[in-house]
């Protein structure tokens, strides 16, 4: 039993090294300021990306320096922003630069242009594929808040759902330890890892690669940064793709006061009727409110008693967690099912099982990818910093969204007990944006469909594939409906005429059941 495999786009990549650079005599193609920064200095904008193999695969990694601050270049020691490329298989075909960003915020981009390339050759003859650590993350710099076991109490110690005084008040008061955590560890770098920041980090890389335009790829929160990078620098962008869209200028409060709603739609109208359709595999239930009785009794029983699994103390919120991960895509709903029964009857289950999901449930949250993921979400834009509001929206969201309502109240939390922003507002649409093809699954748990039109109707000129189906990040996963809209308009340029649509991929059929 392979539990909680993820698709091979989504997949950890070992980190490249870090590595030397060097002053070139001249920059290759110099990064212009923008509105509101001050022109590039030369310290940065001169250097030379020393592109040596990675440690593994087939990609080149380098290291560039970055100000911590863009505004304030001289002020602080300055950043490391790790980088990778794919070179063109066919340079004389080569007609440019496509550039990738991953999701989060808070996962490693690092690894991400050796998938493309494999899966997609055609782009891989065509384009030099290029990808980094966003500043905070992985082999960059990182930002440091707490040690995981503060991090696992925060989502997995115990029951969101329970609104009594002391529970909510013990949310509360965790996430102001977390903040507090934040600011004594991060050695006062939290105010400088923002999307603002990154998307100045990611034209000096531009620059360095001798570029004056690039195309860019990026799901879920890169669809956020590359939305930015666009507005802000529109006339470096000759081709976009932005899969499983974010709505940049709504703001990240807006959209995460969203997501209840769209993991609930998600786990009750494809994975229920999904397990359902397959009782004769999983007996887990016939009807999907067989299948959803079942389990909210088996998180029942471990609000009453939480099981050691192994080592793990599988809690309710440690049970919501692998849920609303495992239902990212439809290809991991089996993975799901097994967990489900595996917690429903655990000494029937071999001890290989036992074990593998044990690591799994350990840490419901990184550690490294919370401190990346708060200061970007709590920073980028404002929020509303009332916790009396905040009690009072997750508990209503609770009760008619329970599989991440009662959670909204950790992240608000933190979220409204950060420092003060000084990062500027994401910019305005433009006149002048690039070409940009969105992608958008109509039952996306994590990016809800309707963020995506709004921002499809806010990003003038751009063109909208609906997928009709439930999956997170949409290209790359063997549609081949959505792939030729994309490497089509990437590698030949052919924008849709008009908004169209493409079936999702179906779900899977598991093995039927031995007969004895």
């Amino acid at each position: 039993m392979h539990l909680f495999r993820k698709p091979v786009r989504w997949a950890a990549t070992a980190a490249c090294g870090l590595l030397a650079l060097a002053a070139l005599p001249a920059s290759p193609a110099a990064a212009a300021p923008s509105s509101g920064a001050p022109a590039v200095p030369g310290r940065y904008a001169h250097q030379r990306l020393d592109w040596r193999p990675c440690p593994s695969g087939s990609l080149e990694c380098a290291s560039m320096t970055v100000p911590r601050d863009w505004y304030h270049p001289g002020a602080g020691a300055d950043l490391t922003v790790a980088v990778s490329r794919h070179r063109a298989a066919d340079p004389a075909a080569r007609r440019g630069v496509l550039m990738m960003a991953a999701g989060g915020p808070g996962a490693s981009g690092l690894g991400r242009p050796e998938g493309l390339a494999s899966y997609a050759p055609k782009l891989a003859a065509a384009y030099d594929i290029v990808g980094f650590d966003q500043r905070g993350v992985g082999a960059s710099t990182n930002v440091v808040c707490s040690d995981q076991d503060t991090v696992d109490t925060m989502f997995g110690g115990g029951d969101l759902r329970d609104r009594s005084p002391e529970a909510v008040n013990g949310t509360l008061e965790r996430a102001r330890r977390f903040v507090e955590d934040c600011r004594k560890n991060s050695g006062g770098l939290l105010p400088f890892i923002t999307t603002d920041q990154a998307v100045r980090d990611m034209d000096l890389y531009r620059a360095l690669l001798g570029t004056e335009r690039i195309s860019y790829y990026g799901p879920s929160y890169a669809t956020f940064l590359g939305a930015q990078y666009a507005r802000t620098f529109p006339r470096r962008v000759e081709r976009m793709v932005l899969d499983s869209a974010i709505d940049a200028t709504g703001g990240w409060e807006e959209f995460m006061t969203g997501q209840p709603l769209s993991f609930q739609r998600r786990f009750e109208e494809d994975f229920l009727p999904w397990l359902a359709l397959h009782d004769d595999v999983y007996h887990l239930g016939r009807t999907p409110q067989e299948a959803k009785a079942g389990y909210e009794r088996l998180r029942a029983a471990l609000r009453d008693r939480p099981l050691d699994l192994e080592g793990t103390r599988v809690t309710p919120d440690r049970l919501d967690a692998a849920t609303t991960s495992l239902i990212y895509s439809g290809s991991r709903f089996p993975d799901l099912a097994a967990v489900l029964g595996l917690l429903q009857n655990p000494d029937a289950a071999p001890p290989a099982a036992r074990q593998a999901l044990a690591a799994k449930l350990r840490h419901p949250l990184g550690a490294a990818f919370a401190a990346d993921f708060f200061s970007v979400v709590c920073q980028d834009s404002p929020w509303n910093r009332d916790l009396d509001h905040w009690v009072a929206r997750s508990e209503a969201d609770a009760r008619t969204h329970p599989m991440i309502g009662a959670r909204e109240l950790s992240y608000a939390a933190v979220c409204a007990q950060w420092p003060r922003s000084r990062a500027p507002r994401p910019a305005g649409n433009g006149r002048e944006l690039p070409p940009i093809l969105m992608l958008g699954s109509t039952h996306d748990p994590a990016t809800h469909y309707e963020g995506a039109v709004r921002a499809h109707q806010r990003l003038a000129g751009s063109r909208m594939i609906t997928v009709h189906g439930g999956d997170h990040g949409v290209y790359q996963a063997g549609n081949a409906c959505v792939d030729g809209y994309v490497e089509g308009f990437l590698a030949d340029g052919r924008m849709p005429a008009a908004d169209a649509a493409c079936e999702g991929n179906p779900l899977p059929v598991p093995a039927a059941p031995a007969r004895g």
